[in-house]
């Protein structure tokens, strides 16, 4: 059974703008006419050139295929012995884009397609199409050619969906893809720090798609979209659609506006917004439009603000040149054609065209060639040349003669995905996607009065993807030439976490971080806590470490405390020997005789103790610190009590119950209290280290940047220092009562004194302890410390050291008799 024919096509021939035959045929999409709005998306195949617009745009790049192949043609080291032909087709509407793609399609020599089962060995009209243009065109080429894998080139159709190569297998471009697009925009927000944008988008295909992807990437980074919009297609300045979405973007109050649309919409949106006085605001322009005439040619339209766009590279120079070269040369054709014409008898009207093989009217027609111009026709060059490497690959043109056999689609698709060449500095090849790997030029558009000019102003490079600007190429639109600012909320100082006040994450007020944590960059929203061992101001960014607060040896004011502490251990061991020499004598006896060598002991051992102060805590310092201190005073104290009760007796008490006296020295009084005092002090001492051992810590609740090393300290220590200060009280009582013995028994006076400073040292330092923490607190303890032994030793030894060494008269035995006899007089008197 032959195979069904699928559709039999008429006029094919007919239907092609410009023919020439060849060994292997391309077929050109381009719009050389625009049709009329109700003929655009009609299924009924109208003729382009009735009543329809001439679009010089489309014109010039089909010229560009032309100039390409005749290249080709003319080479003698691509395509040897082999000849490109070509058939021309104006896709001015959705149903002649169809029809021009059925016509490629169809079999060769014939008018029809036939499904076949397989298509692996099925010959098209044409080896190749390339084009469309738009993407809307493009996605319904693509998906049919796709159906044959027959090689499809667009020039200008860049939407990502066309990238999917499951659903279209046989699609390549030489125009980047959107995605790469896309990308270039979001870093353009990024560099100039415009978080707070509109995106606005063309109600077509390509912008669909194209803010589809955009919202996507902007959404998961930290720009938000202040609005999205689309504009109406098919529209003119007086649809109040367009005069809505203009009024929201002033609504919403954003300074940068990313319109990603066809150009035939923008130029009704833009004669709106000049309509509505709308200045000083950032344009980003896609591609599409960035450099397109219809655009800068709208009344008023330098007064917008700043547009920044995206443009393909710009092509080499050299080609552009040899491309209008041949176009000028193809004017005395044009000549010729026209007078054949005439001698036909054909006319040639302005609103008809004679569009053959040698258009006589289209020149006329065609508008000078712009950038615009320039990019899509480089984009249709290297499109026919990479046909035309891939047919030189698989036909093996590379031994110099090529080779007549048949081509189909699918095998010269598999060589034009490989191609990899250099034209005019452009790298040609497409990557696994079909795309090729091309960069943009980030363009600015200035004015000097009514003229416009477009600069260069960046550019964006792939793998790996980034954007350069030049500063000094920036010129911005507004009064004071600066760069405009986008934001919703202006950003934090640095320390202030952000507070959201709605869905928009750029919208939000600011807190400064607590004392003691941190804004980390990764998470603007939430303060995280420091360490242990750090600590932060409010409003940090960071943690510092804290400092390690105790008395070090090495600083300058334990220097000058060890000092004392040694002076005293010096002063306690020369009145220790002075005593021991003079111990026989009147004064020391006095003094307490051998009980004046356990005080002086016990004082040593007290000084002793302040040495557990310096230094980084360890488990020996904190055992010995209060034990050692409480201990040995408590000794000292219990020896001063003793004394100071033995002379009240002796001259007070004897006389009214002589036997108290008598029994308190007959059982050894004294030794016994001194005893009893001391077990007492030192079973407290134990009960503390055993209820509560103290150990060295780490304080770091005193102060937010230190780190205090302290000893622990129980109740029960706490106890054995109240002890101390409870006997002390005892002994100022005692001494306090026999301030008017003898002069020569008269110590009372000093040490009730030397007591009563005693015990302002120690209620200075009980009162420091909750406002002083780290060394000066300790520092403090010292000196109150080494105070107590500076008002003991010069209340209680000195004194008796200064007769001894300075009065000697009155270290005698006749001396004490003298004054003892003087105040039995005085007492008697009284």
């Amino acid at each position: 059974m032959p195979p069904l024919a699928l559709l039999r096509l008429c006029l094919c021939a007919a239907a092609a703008a410009f023919t020439l035959r060849g060994d292997h045929r391309l077929a050109g999409l381009f719009p050389l006419h625009s049709a009329a709005h109700r003929d655009a998306a009609s299924m009924l195949v109208r003729g382009c050139d009735d009543a329809a617009v001439f679009k010089s745009h489309g014109y010039c790049l089909s010229q560009a295929l032309r100039f390409a192949v005749e290249e080709i043609n003319n080479s003698s080291t691509l395509l040897p012995n082999v000849t490109l032909g070509y058939d021309i087709y104006d896709t001015c509407s959705e149903s002649a884009n169809f029809h021009a793609t059925l016509c490629a399609l169809a079999r060769k020599g014939r008018q029809d397609v036939q499904v076949l089962p397989s298509f692996q060995h099925y010959e098209p009209q044409a080896v190749a199409v390339i084009g469309p243009d738009s993407t809307q065109l493009a996605l319904t080429t693509a998906a049919v050619l796709s159906l044959f894998l027959v090689p499809e080139i667009s020039y200008e159709a860049s939407t990502e969906t066309l990238s999917l190569k499951r659903l279209y297998p046989s699609f390549l471009r030489t125009i980047p893809s959107d995605r790469q697009q896309v990308k270039a925009i979001f870093l353009l927000l990024k560099h100039f720090g415009w978080t707070w944008v509109a995106l606005l988008g063309s109600n077509n295909a390509y912008g669909r798609a194209g803010l589809d992807a955009l919202h996507e990437l902007l959404t998961a980074s930290d720009v938000c979209v202040a609005y999205r919009g689309t504009i109406p297609a098919n529209s003119d300045a007086s649809n109040p659609e367009l005069h809505n979405l203009v009024r929201i973007l002033t609504d919403v109050k954003v300074n940068v506006t990313v319109v990603f649309s066809s150009r035939g919409s923008t130029v009704p949106f833009f004669e709106v917004v000049v309509q509505r006085n709308i200045t000083g605001m950032v344009w980003v322009a896609s591609e599409d439009w960035a450099l397109a005439q219809t655009i800068w040619q709208v009344p008023g339209i330098q007064t917008i603000g700043s547009v920044i766009g995206m443009a393909v590279e710009k092509p080499e120079s050299m080609m552009l040149e040899r491309f209008e070269a041949w176009k000028m040369s193809q004017e005395s054709t044009m000549a010729e054609c026209a007078s054949s014409a005439e001698a036909g008898g054909e006319s040639v009207g302005s609103t008809r065209l004679d569009c053959t093989q040698c258009c006589t009217s289209c020149r006329a027609l065609a508008a000078v060639s712009d950038m615009y111009d320039a990019q899509g026709s480089f984009n249709v060059y290297s499109a026919v040349y990479a046909v035309a490497h891939g047919l030189h690959d698989l036909l093996g043109c590379a031994s110099g003669a090529c080779s007549k056999g048949t081509v189909y689609p699918w095998q010269l698709l598999q060589k034009i995905r490989q191609v990899n060449f250099t034209l005019y500095k452009s790298r040609i090849s497409f990557d696994t996607n079909g795309d090729i790997r091309k960069s943009y030029d980030i363009v600015m558009w200035k004015w000097n009065g009514p003229n416009w000019a477009s600069d260069v102003i960046g550019t964006f490079r792939v793998n790996p993807d980034r954007l350069s600007i030049d500063p000094g190429k920036v010129l911005w639109h507004t009064e004071d030439g600066q760069a405009p600012i986008s934001v919703c909320s202006e950003a934090c100082q640095p320390g202030e976490k952000q507070l959201q006040q709605s869905h928009h994450k750029c919208c939000f007020s600011c807190m400064a971080c607590p004392p003691g944590t941190f804004l980390n960059t990764s998470d603007p929203f939430d303060c995280q806590a420091c360490g242990l061992g750090e600590w932060a101001p409010a409003g940090s960014e960071v943690c510092f470490n804290r400092t390690v607060e105790f008395l070090s040896w090495s600083e300058p004011l334990s220097w000058v405390l060890l000092a004392l502490a040694v002076l005293f251990m010096l002063l306690i061991a020369a009145l220790a020997v002075l005593f021991a020499l003079n111990a026989s004598t009147p004064v020391v006896k006095s003094a307490g005789g051998k009980t004046c060598f356990l005080m002086l002991g016990s004082l040593a051992c007290t000084c002793s103790s302040l040495f557990c102060y310096f230094g980084e805590p360890s488990r020996a310092a904190c055992l010995l610190r209060v034990p050692l201190f409480t201990i040995s005073f408590t000794v000292f104290l219990s020896c001063v009590a003793t004394r100071s009760f033995q002379i009240l007796c002796i001259f007070k008490l004897n006389a009214h119950c002589p036997a108290l006296y008598e029994a308190c020295m007959r059982h050894r009084g004294p030794v016994l209290f001194v005893a009893a005092s001391t077990a007492a002090q030192v079973a407290l001492c134990v009960l503390a280290e055993v209820a509560s051992p103290s150990v060295p810590r780490r304080d770091y609740g005193a102060r937010a940047e230190w780190v205090v090393l302290e000893c622990t300290q129980s109740a029960a220590a706490d106890a054995a220092t109240a002890y101390t200060v409870l006997l002390s009280a005892a002994c100022f009582a005692l001494s306090y009562g026999g301030t008017d013995l003898p002069a020569a028994y008269n110590e009372a006076k000093s040490l009730t004194v030397s007591l009563l400073l005693h015990l302002s040292c120690s209620a200075a330092v009980l009162c420091s302890q909750g406002a002083l923490r780290g060394r000066a607190e300790l520092a403090v303890r010292v000196l109150g410390t080494l105070g107590t032994l500076a008002a003991l030793l010069g209340g209680y030894f000195v004194p008796r050291a200064f007769v001894i060494l300075l009065r000697p008269h009155q270290n005698t035995a006749e001396h004490f008799q003298m004054v003892i006899q003087e105040y039995t007089r005085r007492r008697a008197a009284a």
